[in-house]
């Protein structure tokens, strides 16, 4: 992007149209009921009766909404009010990102204060980004693919909203605590929203898998640049393509879907367990919605979504994790020598589009400018800068990229969501799959009532880049990037034919038709934990498919074994009911093994405890220096191999862990891995390697720098404060072989926070003669204040106790759950 700005000091921000959080509210009050902000008229209904048009939210145990309404518009209001009555800051704060006003209201330089799917890149960028990719045109592509209903939640989402914000200018009676006064009230920045907001928040949510991932290096993209845009993420190229969504490695989910093999021919049952994100806009809100004979659905959403994303009905259930598959591709342009902003097609020079983008920043002095950049898109996509990363890959002298993401094309995603939530059976839910082809950055496993089978897919939206569309196009750059990502396409922008393929069987131009991805119905079980698509069953591997799906095969993630372990003990028990099996799963599931423990620490052991005491060399070269070792091996012998709070043991393993997985796997592993057994190796420990024994010894000092105890317990340093104590957890990191993870982001903090990432939801799911059973556990609650020390923190103690909460979906369930409470609401 090339830059400028304009002074508007003359027009000072008080004097502007969001002059103050008293005016925001005001305006909120009297506009109660209305999409006021996006532009968009809204579409009144017919007129009701005061019955009819109530909205009743009934609040169970653990503060879940149970919304139901007479319409669309009425079911959206609900989850609108009810998600700002449990997290309006964060809404709040989200909604002013999508619109492109960070600058405007936090200041340029400053950045987000939580993580979430597109980083912390400072606001300046993100508002440049959203201009450009949540503008005008994809909102209007996003709305006309939406169908009636889907619309009219959205509108009803928005009103509902605005309601709530006017509530807080309005002196009220007695208040249920769900109605305790958020923080930032009186914020200028808690404004109305319309549809349009909305439609923003399921782009972002879109481009998760593509885009948002390297926001800076594409707002920034500029031709002859004094310096190349650096990520605030600060990884290298390698580990940021490593990480197929968000901006940390163990972002992902674990699904298990066991068909009726696994419960003596008596139906399905699905666990489901995304490894989310705790605090931000990406942070999961649990509910149910209820149209009388039109939708009866429970489940989670992202906030700002009116819809359920994994859930269940009366007749499936469904789940999804973070996908390997790529779904963006890179092209390696050349340019005009006489332009960097032309670049040659089939010997001829096109000039790049340029997208000229205006954003309005607030000064320190509290002044307000415009500052301008401008967007430079080609026939590919936009251009974007990777040299800070790697200098080749860099907008330079005769070269640059472009980057395209297959979801910037892709409407569908909401409106799949939408059919899958009034879906009747799996056939129907797996018809709709093919059909939209919309999912755009995960695997999908499902299973239905009175169905033997269970069924996983990776179909959604991908680039059509066939492996021989590759090589074909292949180029020198292309082929060094191929060393660190063999799975993105990068393609020559110097040939026409070598753009992504067009099949006329996609549902989406140059997407791949569904019928080239995996998919799979078994009746013992599938399953994924991140890993590619090729192992969802041991035996029946899914093979022959174009690398940017994935690799295969490929040695799996430790969680990744620990979960395929999990799925077969389960169903060698050969069960004959689903409700045994759940029975059975939900104890299983919270185990919190290390499964590196379990597989490697005997042999460790055995090479590292020897001899008393280690000598390790220091950094400097200097003498080396003896560290005591015997102390360590007693802790880890004694220890459970598990990461209960309690565990004494499971800190010291963590740090050992951490300093082997830094030595290369080939002289680490006694045998390598292979495909033929997949589930099984890597395998054994190269023993009598002398770092393994420093390694213990670093991971003694490593808890000696800490201040910790050798064999402190894990609680005592991972837990969260929430409702004004701390709430000792279990679970570990991803790298560890946890299957039950709970990872904080902070460089050495165990504290899980809003910063943090870990379990979420969970969910196990089956049916019977009355139709879904199903337990679920939201790890951060409700509200967002939960896991800041605040209010809301049943589910969280519930999450820490081990305690499945028996959903109540049906309406006599509800009726005599002992914690409800009921508000109706009149639109």
């Amino acid at each position: 992007m090339t830059h400028s700005s304009t002074a508007a000091a003359s027009r000072p921000a008080s004097r502007r149209a969001r002059r103050s959080s008293s005016l925001v509210l005001a305006v909120a009050a009297l506009m109660l009921g209305l999409g006021f902000g996006s532009g968009v008229q809204a579409r009144r209904p017919a007129p009701q009766t005061e019955a009819q048009a109530a909205i009743d939210i009934r609040r169970t145990t653990d503060g879940i909404p149970h919304i139901r309404a007479a319409d669309w518009r009425g079911l959206g209001f609900g989850q609108g009010y009810a998600q700002a009555q449990d997290a309006l800051c964060t809404l709040a704060d989200a909604f002013v990102t999508y619109r492109g006003e960070r600058s405007f209201h936090f200041g340029p330089d400053a950045k987000p204060a939580t993580r979430s799917t597109f980083g912390t890149p400072a606001n300046l960028d993100l508002d440049f980004f959203f201009k450009a990719f949540a503008g005008a045109p994809a909102i209007e592509s996003l709305r006309q693919a939406n169908p009636p209903e889907l619309e009219q939640l959205i509108e009803g989402y928005a009103e509902g909203y605005n309601r709530y914000v006017g509530t807080l200018r309005q002196p009220a009676p007695r208040k249920a605590a769900v109605d305790a006064r958020p923080a930032c009230a009186d914020a200028a920045w808690v404004q109305p929203i319309g549809p349009d907001d909305v439609h923003r928040r399921m782009i972002a949510a879109a481009l998760a898998g593509g885009y948002t991932r390297f926001v800076t290096e594409i707002a920034q993209a500029q031709p002859a640049a004094a310096a190349p845009p650096a990520s605030a993420d600060r990884l290298s190229l390698f580990s940021r393509l490593r990480i197929p969504v968000g901006d940390a490695q163990g972002i992902g989910s674990n699904v298990l879907g066991f068909g009726g093999a696994a419960t003596g021919g008596q139906g399905g049952v699905l666990f489901g367990n995304p490894h989310w994100y705790w605090g931000g806009p990406d942070r999961f809100y649990q509910a149910h919605l209820t149209l009388p004979g039109a939708i009866d659905v429970a489940g989670i959403a992202f906030l700002g979504i009116p819809v359920v994303m994994i859930g269940f009905n009366n007749d499936i259930a469904w789940s999804h994790t973070v996908s390997a598959a790529r779904r963006f591709g890179l092209f390696d342009l050349t340019l005009d020598p006489a332009d960097a902003t032309r670049y040659m097609v089939d010997g001829v020079s096109q000039p790049m589009q340029a997208q000229p983008l205006a954003v309005e920043v607030r000064r320190a002095d509290g002044s307000v400018e415009t500052v301008r950049r401008t967007l430079w898109r080609t026939r590919f996509g936009p251009v974007i800068d990777l040299g800070a990363r790697n200098p080749a890959l860099g907008w330079r002298a005769g070269k640059a990229l472009a980057i395209r993401d297959i979801n910037a094309d892709n409407p569908r995603i909401f409106r799949n969501f939408l059919r899958w939530n009034r879906a009747h059976s799996l056939d129907e839910f797996i018809a709709i799959q093919r059909e939209e082809a919309a999912m755009p950055w995960v695997n999908t496993v499902a299973i239905g009532r009175g169905d033997n089978r269970a069924w996983y897919s990776e179909i959604g939206a991908a680039p059509d880049v066939p492996d021989d569309l590759r090589a074909a196009c292949a180029t020198p750059l292309s082929k060094a990037f191929a060393a660190l990502d063999a799975e993105t396409p990068m393609l020559d922008g110097s040939r026409s034919v070598c753009d992504w393929r067009r099949d006329p069987a996609a549902v989406q131009a140059a997407a791949m038709p569904a019928a080239r991805m995996p998919a799979l119905l078994r009746e013992d079980y599938v399953a994924n934990m991140n890993d590619s698509h090729w192992l969802s069953n041991p035996a029946q591997p899914l093979v022959g498919f174009a690398s940017v799906l994935g690799a295969e095969p490929e040695p799996l993630s430790l969680r990744g074994r620990e979960g395929h372990r999990i799925a077969g003990e389960l169903l060698r028990a050969r069960e004959t009911s689903v409700s045994r099996l759940a029975e059975r799963l939900s104890r299983k599931v919270l185990e919190s093994r290390a499964y590196s423990a379990d597989l490697f620490k005997v042999p460790l052991l055995r090479s590292a405890c020897g001899p008393a005491s280690v000598e390790i060399p220091t950094d400097a070269g200097g003498a080396a220096r003896s560290v005591a070792t015997g102390p360590a091996c007693h802790v880890l012998r004694r220890w459970s191999n598990r990461a209960d709070a309690d565990a004494r043991g499971a800190l010291l393993w963590d740090f050992f862990w951490t300093r082997l997985s830094a030595m290369p796997v080939d002289e680490l592993y006694a045998t390598p891995f292979s495909a033929q057994a997949p589930l099984s190796t890597p395998s054994g420990i190269r023993e009598g390697d002398p770092r393994i024994a420093q390694a213990l010894a670093g991971a003694v000092e490593d808890m000696r720098r800490k201040g910790w105890p050798l064999d402190a317990p894990l609680g005592g340093q991972r837990f969260v404060r929430s409702g004004g104590n701390s709430v000792p957890l279990f679970g570990g990191c991803d790298a560890e072989g946890y299957f039950t993870v709970a990872c904080a982001d902070a460089e050495g903090s165990y504290r899980m926070g809003p910063d943090s990432h870990g379990n979420t939801y969970l969910q196990i799911v089956h049916f019977d003669a009355r139709g879904v059973q199903a337990r679920t556990l939201l790890a951060h609650g409700e509200r967002e204040t939960a896991v800041t020390n605040g209010a809301g923190a049943a589910p969280v103690l519930r999450y820490a106790r081990k305690d499945w909460l028996r959903f109540p979906f049906r309406e006599e369930e509800i009726a005599r759950d002992p914690k409800l409470v009921r508000e109706t609401l009149r639109p």
